[in-house]
C-alpha cells in the first residue's frame, strides 16, 4: 500500500508566537454548563508554541486534497450536517434530521467542496475557514503542514489573548459599546437569524478584530477541533504542566462556538466553554486552525 504523502515544509506565515507560561483555565460561569466541565477554574501551565491567526480557509484545504488525494469522511460517507435554513426546499425536503436538533439536515453530497449539498460550492468562500471536516481530516491537514492541532488548553490560553478569566477574548461585554465582535446567531434560534453581525453563514477568516494576541474569529464563526479526547472532570490542584487529556476516549474536544450559537440554546462562544463530537463527525459550522513548535 501507498505511504502517507509526503509533509510540506513547516511555514511559520500566518502563525502567531506566545510565550506559553502559567494561566487560569477553565470557568464557573452562570451562564456555563457545568456538565459541560468548564470549571474548576485551574492552574496550567504552557510552554511556547505557535498558533494560526486564522482558521484553515478552503484555499488552503484545496490545495492539500490537490496534492495528497485525500478524501474527508464526508466524502467517503457521502453526506453531512448543513443547516436547514441554508438549504433550496428541494433538499430540506425528506432529508434525516436528528430529533434532538431538527434545523440540522443529514444532505447526501454534502461536503467541505459542497457545502450546501449538490449545486453548491465554496468559489465566493475561499477566505472563509473549511467546514464539513472531522476531526480525522484535520489532523491528516495538519500533518501534512507539519503542524499539529492545539490541545485544549493551548486553544483557550490563545483564545483568551492575554486577558485573565474574562467571559469572551476581548472583554466581558459580548457587544463592547455596541460594536460586534463575533459572527453568532443574532435574533431567535433557530426560526430568525437578523446577521446583525453581517453573516448569516460563516465569514471570512479574518473579520472583526482580532484579541489580543492578534487571533481572529476565536468565539463564532466556527467550531475548531482539539487535540484532546473529550472529559468533563479535570484536577483541581497545580500548575498542571501542558495538559493533553484523558488517553483514550470516544469524542474530540471542540471549542469556539460558531455562527450557529445563541444564547437561549447554544452560549458556547464564551472562552471557556466546550464541547465535544465524535472524530469522524462534520456539519457546516466546524473547522479547525494548527499550532507549531515555537
Amino acid at each position: 500500500m501507498p505511504g502517507p504523502p509526503p509533509r510540506r515544509e513547516v511555514s511559520t506565515d500566518g502563525m502567531v508566537p506566545l510565550p506559553g507560561g502559567e494561566f487560569l483555565m477553565g470557568a464557573e460561569d452562570a451562564e456555563g454548563f457545568p456538565a459541560d466541565g468548564e470549571g474548576p477554574v485551574r492552574a496550567v501551565r504552557l510552554k511556547p508554541f505557535r498558533i494560526d491567526a486564522q482558521a484553515v480557509t478552503n484555499e488552503c484545504f484545496a490545495r492539500f486534497a490537490e496534492a495528497t488525494g485525500h478524501v474527508t469522511d464526508a466524502e467517503r460517507y457521502g453526506w453531512s450536517y448543513v443547516f436547514a435554513g441554508f438549504l433550496p426546499a428541494a433538499l430540506r425536503r425528506g432529508a434525516p434530521r436528528p430529533e434532538r436538533t431538527p434545523w440540522w439536515c443529514g444532505v447526501e453530497g454534502a461536503t467541505w467542496r459542497h457545502p450546501e449539498g449538490p449545486g453548491s460550492d465554496f468559489a465566493d468562500r475561499a477566505d472563509h475557514p473549511v467546514v464539513h471536516v472531522s476531526w480525522n481530516d484535520a489532523a491528516a491537514y495538519a500533518a501534512w503542514v507539519g503542524k499539529r492541532l492545539p490541545t485544549e488548553a493551548e486553544w483557550e490560553y490563545a483564545a483568551r489573548g492575554g486577558l485573565e478569566q474574562k467571559r469572551y477574548p476581548w472583554g466581558d461585554d459580548l457587544d463592547p459599546d455596541g460594536t460586534y465582535r463575533c459572527n453568532i446567531w443574532r435574533g431567535t434560534f433557530p426560526s430568525k437569524n437578523t446577521a446583525a453581525d453581517g453573516y448569516r453563514g460563516t465569514a471570512p477568516v479574518d473579520a472583526f478584530e482580532p484579541n489580543g494576541h492578534g487571533l481572529y474569529n476565536m468565539a463564532g464563526n466556527v467550531w475548531e477541533w482539539c487535540a484532546d479526547w473529550w472529559a468533563a472532570g479535570h484536577p483541581a490542584a497545580g500548575p498542571v504542566a501542558d495538559p493533553t487529556g484523558p488517553a483514550t476516549g470516544t469524542d474530540k474536544v471542540i471549542r469556539g462556538g460558531s455562527h450557529m450559537c445563541h444564547r437561549s440554546y447554544c452560549n458556547r462562544y464564551r472562552v471557556a466553554a466546550r464541547s465535544a463530537n465524535s472524530p469522524d463527525s462534520s456539519s457546516g459550522h466546524a473547522g479547525f486552525r494548527c499550532v507549531a513548535p515555537a
